[in-house]
């Protein structure tokens, strides 16, 4: 028996207690690794992307945003949520057009991470971008962001000192800046 088979827990039953635009809550009877039974209550979520664009000064593009849930202004990487059936890849090329008002030439996935794994199934894909080019923002109306433009290491010392907390963002910048050390297309001042 392998861990997984240790410690996975069985669905017995699924109820759907909440159908939202965006989100679908359920309430779930699973059977636990010593055969009790317990009660999972979990958020279905579509996935989402973020991407940190950089500019060929080394500079790279954040935005902030208002996040009502959490009632402040976040400065955060462009993302937005996978539509049915899209590939990230496309939802990568319409967040950074909608968001930060850019398009890039080049770009590079970085990795995943689940930012909710004890209530939800949400998945985060992480992507980089460079040599981009200004482009109108055609951002939703009802989204309100402003860009801002700022050096790597301006991004990895709001991160050190907390002026930087959406977990999406500390997570895309952490995995940009593994990606361009190993891969270096150009070079970038992380200190």
């Amino acid at each position: 028996m392998n861990i997984g088979e240790k410690l996975a827990e069985k669905k017995i039953n699924s109820t759907r207690v909440f159908d939202g635009e965006l989100l679908q809550v359920y309430k779930d009877k699973v059977e636990l690794p010593d055969g009790k039974t317990s009660i999972r209550e979990w958020i279905d979520h579509p996935g989402a992307c973020a991407i940190l664009p950089v500019k060929q000064d080394g500079n790279v593009v954040l935005i902030s945003q208002y996040r009502y849930p959490a009632g402040q202004i976040f400065y955060e990487v462009p993302a937005g949520k996978i539509d049915p059936g899209e590939d990230p890849f496309h939802t990568v090329v319409r967040e950074l057009k909608e968001e930060a008002g850019v398009i890039a030439k080049n770009m590079a996935y970085t990795g995943l991470f689940y930012p909710a794994i004890g209530y939800a199934n949400e998945v985060i894909h992480l992507f980089i971008a460079w040599d981009i080019n200004q482009h109108a923002n055609n951002v939703d109306d009802d989204e309100f962001v402003e860009p801002w433009t700022l050096s790597f290491k301006e991004c990895l010392d709001m991160v050190k000192k907390g002026e930087i907390t959406d977990g999406k963002t500390m997570a895309c910048i952490w995995r940009a800046q593994i990606w361009w050390e190993q891969n270096q297309p150009f070079p970038i001042t992380f200190g």
